[in-house]
């Protein structure tokens, strides 16, 4: 027996515990929780009115003409799957996207908007040394891990008004003015996370006004197109403008949400640039950099992407499919408004049926949030968001009183 392991040591010992994750682990602490009323605001994944997991049918039914095609189980290129990129690049930007007509997007499947953001990350850091990130304040919680890990500097800019419980224009767009030429800015392109809070049609012209007017490389964040409004086309506003407007951009896509394909990990880089040659050494640089990380993304989901995109029968499905969660989720919202209305009418609550998407934020601070865990046994994340997707009809009056009753703490 070694001296090492007879004194009970690791050459690791020095490695540091790292925190929990403050998004995943409130789904620990859930599953550890006994109480019978318990909820799960946590984690962003849709749930149907009784609380459990959702398998679109349209997936369901590519699955089945996919094992009658009695696929093989090669790897991909390492940009992916042709007929998939094809149909996100598509379904991102319109088919009468000039920059698709004239060759001028690079595309990678990637592993979903974590994995399709990470790669976009490492390109920033790579090919665009010194650039600063910009990502909005607040933002999804890995948004800063992703952009760290790959060695790309980042800051904040303003973007929520605690005050009106709504987006912080003016703040936005001054500290998007303050910002050194050729910096990077996170954007969401619809169902900002974890606030709800989307610019209207008229103030993403004045953010884009602003990127444009001062160089600024936009980087789009689409995790919910068509999953938010329950339209692709509203959804996919944002990043169509700039495309129009000849603004190049960064975007990364996932199909977690609109497609339900959580634990398929399937979503897409992609870089709008202004010239055919500029896409084809940027999608040679991005392949290499995802050969360095996962060398060959998957294929089964992306499969089911594709079919279900390309086949009008099932695409049409999609689409009320994707109206109906959306449709869920907004019953619920108003729902929760109507009861908050209810037990404490001289509030102001109308920000929960302003906010789109999943997630609500509640305005609910750190002692608030665990007030409502420990007495109520409503699990969230500590900057006060909930996400109403884990919310059914059943439980808005029992949420309801526990907000409430969480207001009074201090």
């Amino acid at each position: 027996m070694s001296t090492r392991a007879a004194a009970g040591s690791s050459f690791l010992s020095g490695v540091e515990q790292a925190p929990a994750d403050p998004i995943l682990g409130v789904s620990v602490a859930f599953r550890e929780s006994t109480n019978p009323n318990k909820l799960n605001l946590g984690v962003g994944a849709y749930r149907t009115e009784d609380l459990k997991p959702y398998v679109l049918d349209v997936v369901r039914q590519a699955e089945k003409r996919m094992i009658e095609a009695d696929y093989d189980k090669e790897y991909l290129p390492m940009q992916g799957l042709a007929e998939f990129n094809e149909a996100t690049r598509k379904l991102l930007l319109g088919e009468g996207s000039a920059a698709i007509a004239e060759g001028r997007v690079a595309t990678v499947q990637s592993l979903s908007g974590t994995g399709s953001l990470r790669v976009g990350a490492a390109f920033i850091a790579k090919f665009m040394p010194g650039a600063v990130v910009y990502l909005p304040n607040p933002t999804w919680g890995n948004h800063k891990n992703i952009f760290a890990d790959a060695g790309a500097e980042w800051r904040e800019y303003r973007y929520y008004d605690k005050a009106t419980i709504g987006l912080d224009l003016d703040g936005m767009i001054a500290d998007l003015k303050a910002a050194p030429k050729g910096s990077v800015v996170c954007l969401h392109g619809c169902a900002h996370n974890p606030t709800g809070v989307d610019p209207t049609k008229e103030q993403w012209d004045a953010i884009a006004d602003a990127v444009e007017a001062n160089g600024l490389v936009p980087f789009f964040d689409v995790a919910y197109q068509g999953f938010a409004s329950g339209s692709l086309e509203e959804d996919a506003y944002a990043p169509r403008l700039f495309e129009r407007r000849g603004i190049e951009f960064f975007c990364a896509q996932s199909y977690s949400k609109n497609l339900g394909l959580y634990a398929e990990r399937i979503g897409a880089i992609n870089a709008v640039v202004n010239d055919k040659e500029t896409a084809a050494k940027t999608l040679s640089q991005m392949n290499r950099i995802a050969r360095a990380i996962y060398s060959n993304p998957p294929v089964h989901g992306a499969r089911i992407a594709a079919t279900v995109i390309n086949d009008p029968v099932l695409f049409a499905r999609w689409n009320e499919e994707m109206g109906e969660m959306a449709g869920r989720i907004k019953t619920v919202r108003a729902m929760l408004y109507d009861n908050l209305c209810k037990l404490n009418p001289d509030k102001d609550w109308s920000f929960v049926t302003r906010q789109i998407g999943m997630f609500s934020f509640t305005g609910l601070n750190p002692n608030q949030v665990k007030h409502m865990t420990e007495k109520h046994a409503i699990y969230m994340t500590g900057d006060g968001r909930i996400s109403l997707a884990g919310l059914s009809q059943a439980k808005c009056e029992y949420l309801a009183n526990a907000i409430v009753d969480s207001f009074t703490v201090e």
